[in-house]
Order: C-alpha cells, then structure tokens, then sequence
C-alpha cells in the first residue's frame, strides 16, 4: 500500500494517434474538418427544427435531443486532441481525465438509449400509423427524452469513481487519444477483474438492450415494408431503414467491441481506431444521414439561404 501511495500519479500523459510530425500535421487538419463538420451539421440542424413548424414532430424532437449529444459527445474528447498534437506537453490532470471518462460515458450511454428510442418511435410511425399521434404525445415524448439523459449519469459517474480510485503505479502513459476505460484499466496495478465485470453488466444492460429493442423495432418495420405493394415506395423505405441501420449498427457495434470484451484482446493501435468511429466519426454522420437527406429540412435550408442572398442583393441594391 505504501508504494501506491509513493507512485500514485497526479496527470496522465495521452500518447494520441501518432508521434511522427508529418502525420501529426495531417491528423490535425483532419480532426479540424471532422470537428468544424460535426458542429456545423448538428447546430444546422438545431436551428433548421426550431424555425420550421412542420418539424416539430416527435422524430424531430429526438433527432434535436440526438444533435445536442453530438455536440457535447466532440467536444469532451477532439478538442483535447486538436491541442495535444499542436502542444508539447500532452498531459491531462486526473480529476481532467476522470470528468472527460464521465462525460464520454454519460454522453456515449445516452446516445445508446436515445437511438433505441428513435428506432421505437419509426416502428410506432409505421407499424401504428393511425395510434401515432396518441402513442407519440408531447408529455410521453418528454418523459422518454428525459429518461435518456436522467438515469445514465448516475452510472457513468460510478464507472469514474471506481476507475480512479485505482492505483495507478505502472505508469502515467496513456496510450490512446482520450481517457477511456480499457487503456487506464492496463495501468493499474491492482487487479480489475470486479471493474470490468461491472462493465460487462452495465455495458450489456444499457447497450446491448437498446441494440436489441432497435433491431427488434426495425424487424417489425421491414416486415410492414414488406407488404407495401409499390416497389418504389418499398424502394424507398428501405434505403432510409438501411442508411439509419448502418449508423445505428456502426455506433452500437464498435461500442460492444470496445467495452464487452476481456483486457487481453486490447491492442492499442486498433482499439484507437475503433473509438474514433463513435466518438468522432458517428457525431458527424449523424446530423447528414438522419435528417439533412431529409426534403423538408433541405427545403428549410433553401428557403433561409433564398432570403438571405435576396435580402444581401436588396441592400446592394440601395446603396
């Protein structure tokens, strides 16, 4: 115990992606125009629901909720990288890493939960078309967006306190771009069997059931498409159910790959890449493939981009 206390750390240092400079050049630019897109999409987004009245359905109303956890999701984690590759000194203190664990947890859990939500809210859309509007009420709508964000802190908090309450004496080097379990799980030199079979529990209690209920929903959706008589209207349903599946399955499933597995398996280089997919990738893709295909909020954006340029072109007109 006393040689814990002697090598307990105080910082991490965060390896990051690569140490070679031509690279780090390249990974910065990269994760600007990741980050610069993320933000620009989701708060597009945002702005597009909030001045169009057709948009404030329920879909919308989650997809919002979605945009504002992307929004948050970047900016826990890319930030600190943009600096780490422009800085020498790539450290972070350890209440820094324990809050960017907190806020990864709590906000990755969340997104977990809400897709499962919106998967359940197509099903109610197409499978009970005429029940929508009574199924699909403001006030129930309310309580499942509040239940997203309200129950998941209470355990992504006690994930953190565990995970720093272990001695960390191996060493204080990270390797990987951000605070995340399985890579500080690798520094402690005590045993964390118990905390990576908390993980397992959580982990599939949380993501593996909203994975479930989502594959679950979108089997009883491609059932209904089935029986659509048109081809084109099937058509049409099904590249939308395939285009959210394959977001859907991309986030859920790097996550389950990350977390539900033994320490063993972790290797570094791979494992950085695998969360890269859902911590910077999935928050970009978000806002384009959920909704900025969609006609109604492209005819939103046309219409706001038309007065602008024509309200520009009055003024230069006057003077």
């Amino acid at each position: 115990m006393e040689q814990f206390n002697q090598t307990r750390v105080k910082s991490f240092i965060l390896l990051g992606l690569s140490s070679v400079p031509h690279l780090q050049v390249i990974y910065f630019l990269l994760f600007l125009i990741i980050y610069t897109v993320t933000l620009s999409g989701n708060v597009l987004l945002l702005v597009v629901v909030r001045v169009n009245s057709h948009l404030h359905t329920p879909m919308y109303f989650f997809l919002s909720n979605l945009s504002v956890i992307d929004i948050c999701f970047s900016s826990t984690i890319v930030p600190k990288i943009l600096v780490n590759i422009l800085s020498r000194d790539k450290s972070i203190s350890f209440l820094g890493c324990a809050a960017q664990m907190f806020f990864s947890l709590d906000l990755g859990a969340t997104e977990c939960v809400l897709l499962a939500v919106m998967a359940y809210d197509r099903y109610v859309a197409i499978c009970k078309p005429l029940q929508y509007v009574t199924i699909m009420n403001k006030g129930f709508c309310c309580y499942l967006a509040a239940g997203s964000w309200v129950i998941i802190p209470f355990i992504a908090i006690g994930f953190a306190i565990t995970t720093f309450q272990l001695p960390y004496c191996k060493s204080n080097f990270v390797n990987h771009f951000f605070c995340e379990m399985p890579p500080l799980f690798k520094l402690s030199c005590r045993d964390t069997f118990f905390n990576e079979v908390a993980v397992y529990i959580a982990g599939g209690l949380i993501t593996l059931c909203s994975f479930l209920l989502t594959l679950l929903s979108y089997f009883h959706i491609i059932t209904n498409i089935l029986k659509i008589r048109s081809t084109k209207g099937r058509y049409k349903a099904f590249s939308t159910c395939a285009s959210h599946l394959t977001v859907v399955s991309l986030y859920y499933g790097t996550i389950m790959f990350m977390y539900l597995r033994p320490r063993r398996s972790y290797l570094p280089d791979r494992d950085r890449a695998i969360s890269m997919l859902y911590t910077v990738v999935t928050p970009m893709l978000n806002p384009i493939i959920y909704s900025i295909r969609n006609k109604e909020v492209k005819g939103t954006l046309h219409k706001k981009f038309s007065r602008k340029v024509d309200q520009c072109s009055n003024i230069v007109r006057s003077t």
